[in-house]
């Protein structure tokens, strides 16, 4: 069996661990039976990443049939460690492609992060929380007209680097903080005329996370600048993600190459749309 999934970019700034979209970056996992294991990897991150028994998708593989006797094809094309979502999605791909009715509960398990999952899986914009028997995950509105500019800088940060500088407990006050930005940035997604640069302010995460990105601050303000309606981080990061109309979403792009190149900062910018489909299974690729 074949499958697709595509990135994501969660947090969206107040909605730490509960908040994703997905986006039109995708990975195709192509699953096959064979009399040992097998897994053969290209494109992003494809040269760093162990290909045997431990590898993410030999993992789910076995984790859904029980066995590894399995040849397994991936190809990606979603940065890896950059806060899109990239293991979320290899881990619901593969456990579609091998034959799993719940990939998102199966990538929940083996990748921790069931927002990520969720939005591989579902799609769109979702909203996820586990629950005392599992995940659980909502799709929520999300307004047509809006796109994404994601700033990707070559420097890595790996999510368990980025939780450990996170506090353990947070005020009342910056809790009902979150809360509100939070439903300001639902009502922004739902319908991009309320969506305004508030909505992604955050005290949970965003700003304990500054250190290990200095340049942050100033890209996400070149970004507005530029044109978009709000911005925020990507998951972890270092991605940084600017949501704008579609209209303006080509000038927000050349602020964001703008921006990177001025800070004398490797990496890229692209301009993505929320994927709508989520997880696609076929018998061949597509």
């Amino acid at each position: 069996m074949w499958s697709r999934a595509p990135a994501s970019s969660a947090n969206l700034g107040p909605g730490f661990d509960t908040l994703a979209v997905a986006l039109d970056l995708y990975v195709e996992v192509e699953i096959q039976k064979a009399r040992h294991l097998s897994v053969k990897a290209t494109g992003q991150g494809s040269e760093f990443i162990d290909k045997g028994a431990s590898h993410l998708a030999a993992r789910v593989a076995f984790l859904v049939l029980g066995h590894d006797n399995v040849s397994i094809n991936i190809h990606s094309d979603i940065p890896v460690a950059k806060g899109l979502g990239s293991s979320a999605a290899v881990a619901v791909a593969a456990a579609a492609a091998a034959g799993s009715t719940d990939p998102l509960t199966v990538a929940a398990i083996v990748d921790g992060h069931p927002e990520n999952a969720a939005a591989s899986a579902m799609g769109g914009l979702v909203a996820a929380a586990v629950l005392h028997n599992g995940p659980k995950a909502i799709n929520l509105p999300l307004d047509p007209g809006l796109a994404f500019v994601v700033l990707v800088p070559e420097k890595t940060i790996l999510t368990e680097k980025a939780r450990q500088v996170l506090p353990k407990t947070v005020s009342l006050s910056d809790a009902v903080f979150n809360l509100g930005r939070m439903n300001l940035l639902l009502a922004g997604l739902a319908g991009s005329s309320y969506l305004c640069k508030e909505a992604t302010e955050d005290r949970l995460h965003q700003d304990f996370r500054g250190p290990l990105f200095p340049e942050a601050p100033q890209l996400l303000s070149r970004l507005l600048a530029g044109g978009a309606l709000a911005v925020c981080w990507s998951g972890a990061g270092p991605s940084l993600l600017g949501i704008c109309e579609k209209a303006a979403a080509q000038e927000v792009l050349i602020a964001g190459r703008d921006a990177l190149k001025q800070l004398r900062l490797k990496g890229k910018a692209m301009l993505l749309h929320a994927d709508m489909q989520g997880v696609i299974v076929a018998d061949h690729p597509l």
